[in-house]
């Protein structure tokens, strides 16, 4: 996309990046204001096992919020608290100790992003700085799928796209339970996302089980973020925590702690704050659910801003579908005067794509 006007002296021009290269957005330079509840609604699932009329109803309140912000709070979610607890301390564990035994974990010895990526690693937007992040990822496991999977029956196309590596957990196996309590809370996360995505299905107008057969190795990514506390900025000086972007898969499901600093893009291009609220997660569209419901359900820019002279901690989990799955837009998604405006790819080449215009990694 190529930018063909100035903004206007109100506004400025901020550079994203996609799969297929820059986007630009016109953000207004008025300081960021709270959220609405209409701009970033709370839906409760508790009917989420309920009746068909029931999820019926919930998908309808999901469909109202994806296709308006793209992001939403979802309470009675169904992940335990004590499961969320054990994390969170294991993600302090993590960040808090020194360097050298971070890097015993570090991302430099992934070719998946996976393991510790250091402050200032990345920069994710370039309009602006540098990310004052620190991250720990790993990816799906077929070993840890609570539904249980025969490691040698994975599938070889399924294979190709898998991006296990040990080395995130042997650099980490000082930590007591380190491993135990982060992957049991990832298989609450992947266990939450299999049946939120059958609502997401009803959303579009599509069977309920529409997804059922793309998510049984579904792109399944758990990342814990750390932004250091903000002890040197001033008003008008803005430390970017994580810079603006979109998420690549079907959805994110966010768990924050009390600090708060999330920030989301409007379609009207007002920057909006979504602060954490207890026993919630915040969920927000990807760009491949985007893409798959023919721009109904939006992907929304959002990025972090750390003000606080505290530490912050976040716990997203990206959900997508079988990465060696070719996928189309949602037939119920088209018509003849509304045609598909996206060509079939799968979740994983989609992904990939978006890397190698970010970063420079090899073609795999």
């Amino acid at each position: 996309m190529t930018e063909t006007a100035a903004p206007a002296a109100d506004s400025y021009k901020l550079e994203l990046m996609s799969a297929y290269g820059p986007v630009f957005r016109d953000v207004l330079r008025t300081p960021a204001r709270d959220c609405t509840s209409a701009e970033v609604p709370i839906i409760d699932l508790s009917d989420i096992s309920g009746t068909e009329a029931q999820r019926r109803a919930l998908a309808e309140t999901i469909r109202d919020a994806a296709e308006n912000t793209g992001f939403f709070y979802i309470k009675n979610h169904g992940i335990p608290k004590d499961t969320i607890d054990a994390t969170f301390k294991q993600a302090q564990a993590f960040f808090t100790q020194p360097e050298s035994l971070k890097e015993r974990a570090s991302a430099d010895n992934s070719k998946f992003f996976n393991g510790w990526s250091r402050k200032h690693a990345s920069k994710i937007s370039p309009t602006e700085k540098r990310d004052n992040r620190e991250g720990f990822s790993f990816r799906y496991d077929p070993r840890h799928d609570p539904e249980t999977k025969d490691p040698a029956a994975v599938p070889e196309d399924v294979k190709q796209w898998l991006k296990v590596e040990e080395f995130v957990w042997e650099g980490t196996s000082h930590l007591p339970d380190f491993r135990k309590d982060l992957v049991a809370y990832w298989q609450e996360c992947i266990t939450l996302a299999r049946r939120m995505i059958k609502l997401f299905a009803m959303a579009l107008d599509a069977p309920e089980d529409y997804f059922d057969d793309l998510v049984t190795y579904p792109g399944s990514d758990s990342v814990f973020n750390y932004y250091p506390k903000n002890e040197g900025s001033t008003e008008g000086i803005v430390d970017i925590g994580l810079g603006a972007h979109t998420d690549l898969q079907c959805f994110t499901f966010l768990w924050q702690d009390s600090v708060g600093g999330l920030q989301v893009l409007t379609k009207e291009g007002q920057w909006v704050k979504v602060p954490p609220l207890a026993d919630t997660f915040v969920v927000n569209i990807g760009d491949f659910m985007n893409r798959l419901s023919n721009d109904r359900f939006k992907s929304t820019v959002h990025r972090v801003y750390n003000h606080a002279p505290v530490d912050r901690y976040s716990m997203p989990f990206f959900f997508g579908l079988n990465h060696n799955e070719k996928c189309a837009v949602l037939p119920s998604c088209t018509s003849e005067k509304n045609p598909a405006k996206y060509e079939p790819i799968s979740c994983g080449e989609w992904c990939r794509l978006r890397f190698e215009k970010t970063f420079d990694v090899p073609k795999q």
